[in-house]
C-alpha cells in the first residue's frame, strides 16, 4: 500500500501538475490537459479523506467510541434490536454494493489496454515524466505497472473510506427508523404490559382489584408510567443520535468539502475531455457523489418518518406529563438532521440533480475553449 499510493502521488499528482499545466500548455493540447486533470480531481479525494483519518486517528476513535457505547444500551433479544439488525443489514449491503462497484470499476480500467489490440495505456495521449517515448519498450511496461497500482490504490481507499461513512451513517438511519417503530407500537405496548401486570397481580388476588374505581386508576397509573419510561429512552436515544451525526460533521468537515469540490471540477473536467476518453472515469465519479448524497437523503428521510412516528403515537390519550415530552420530541423531530457537504450543501438527491445540472451547463459554457 506504501509502495502504491508513492506511485500515485508521483504519477497523478505531481506527474499530472507538469502534465497538464506545462507540458500541454507548451502543446496546447488542452484534451489531454483536461483528462489528466480530471484523473486527479476525482482521485484526490481518496488521499485527502485518508491522510486526515490517519493524522486524526484519535479523533476518530473516540467517535467510534461513542457508537460503541449508544450501541451497548440495545438490549439483546428486544423488538428494538431485532428491528435494528434488519435494518443494519440493508446498512451492510449498501457499503459491501459500493465497494465492488468501484473496485470492479479500478479492475476495468486497468485491464482495458490490455484487451485493446495494438500497445496502449489507460490514456494513451498521457505522458509520465521520465518514461518518454511512452509506447516503447520497456517504458510502455514500467508505465502500465505505475499507473495499474496507482489506480487499484486510488479505488481500494476510496472504496473503503467512503465505506466506513457508508457504516457510521448508515448506524444513525438505523437507529432513527428503529425508533420510529418504537413510538408507533408504544402505546400498544403500554397497553398489552398493563394487561400482563394486572393479571398477575390477580394471580396473588390483590385485595385492591375488588375496588373498580381504584382498579382503573391503577391501569392508568401502569399505563403512563410505562409511556413515561420509554418516552424518555427514546427521547435520550434521538439525542444521542443528532450528537452522533454532528460529530460526524465536526470531524469530517474539512475532508468533505474539499472532496466534493474536487469531484465536482473533475466531473466538469471529465465531460470536457470527451466521454470516448473518459467513460471509466464517469461511473467512478458519478458514484461517489450519488451515494454522498444518497446518505444525506436517507437520513432526511428517517428524521420525517420519525417525526411522523411521534405524532401518530397517539399522544391524546397520555396523561399530562408525557403529552409534554410528547411535544418536546415533536419540536426536535422537526428540526431535521441533515448531512452537509462540509457545511456546504445539505446532502440530498435534489441537491445531486443540481450539481449535475450546474455542471453540465459549465461543460456547454466552457466547451467551445477545448
Amino acid at each position: 500500500m506504501a509502495i502504491s499510493c508513492i506511485n500515485y502521488i508521483y504519477v497523478y499528482v505531481f506527474n499530472v501538475v507538469w502534465f497538464a499545466f506545462w507540458h500541454c500548455y507548451q502543446t496546447g493540447d488542452l484534451t489531454s490537459a483536461m483528462i489528466a486533470f480530471s484523473l486527479m480531481s476525482t482521485s484526490e479525494v481518496a488521499v485527502i479523506k485518508l491522510f486526515y483519518m490517519i493524522f486524526y486517528e484519535k479523533k476518530l476513535q473516540n467517535l467510534i467510541d461513542r457508537f460503541l457505547d449508544c450501541d451497548s444500551r440495545t438490549v439483546k433479544g428486544s423488538r428494538f434490536s431485532r428491528n435494528m439488525r434488519k435494518a443494519l443489514r440493508n446498512v451492510k449491503l449498501r457499503a459491501i454494493s459500493y465497494w465492488i462497484v468501484l473496485n470492479v470499476n479500478g479492475v476495468l480500467y486497468v485491464i482495458q489496454p490490455m484487451v485493446t489490440p495494438g500497445h496502449h495505456l489507460t490514456v494513451d495521449t498521457f505522458i509520465i515524466l521520465g518514461l518518454q517515448p511512452m509506447h516503447e519498450s520497456p517504458n510502455i511496461e514500467i508505465a502500465s505497472a505505475l499507473t495499474g497500482s496507482s489506480v487499484i490504490f486510488i479505488c481500494f481507499t476510496v472504496a473503503n473510506v467512503s465505506g466506513f461513512l457508508i457504516l457510521i451513517i448508515g448506524y444513525i438511519e438505523a437507529q432513527m427508523l428503529t425508533l420510529s417503530e418504537e413510538m408507533t407500537h408504544l402505546w400498544a405496548d403500554a397497553n398489552n404490559h398493563c394487561q400482563k401486570t394486572m393479571q398477575e397481580l390477580s394471580n396473588f388476588e390483590s385485595v385492591y382489584l375488588e375496588l373498580k374505581i381504584f382498579n382503573y386508576v391503577k391501569e392508568t397509573e401502569i399505563v403512563n408510567e410505562y409511556v413515561k419510561k420509554h418516552l424518555i429512552d427514546i427521547i435520550g436515544r434521538h439525542a444521542a443520535n443528532k450528537s452522533l451525526l454532528q460529530g460526524i460533521e465536526d470531524t469530517m468537515r474539512g475532508p468533505n468539502a474539499v472532496g466534493f469540490l474536487f469531484l465536482i471540477v473533475g466531473l466538469v473536467a471529465i465531460l470536457l475531455g470527451g466521454l470516448k476518453n473518459t467513460m471509466l472515469q464517469v461511473p467512478f465519479t458519478i458514484t461517489q457523489l450519488a451515494v454522498d448524497c444518497f446518505l444525506g437523503q436517507r437520513i432526511i428521510d428517517a428524521n420525517i418518518k420519525f417525526e411522523r412516528a411521534v405524532y401518530d403515537c397517539k399522544w391524546e390519550k397520555f396523561d399530562q406529563f408525557n403529552k409534554k415530552i410528547v411535544l418536546v420530541m415533536l419540536q426536535n423531530s422537526q428540526k431535521t438532521m441533515t448531512l452537509t457537504a462540509g457545511g456546504m450543501a445539505t446532502l440530498s438527491f435534489e441537491v445531486f440533480m443540481n450539481i449535475i445540472r450546474s455542471t453540465y451547463s459549465a461543460y456547454n459554457t466552457l466547451g467551445s475553449m477545448v
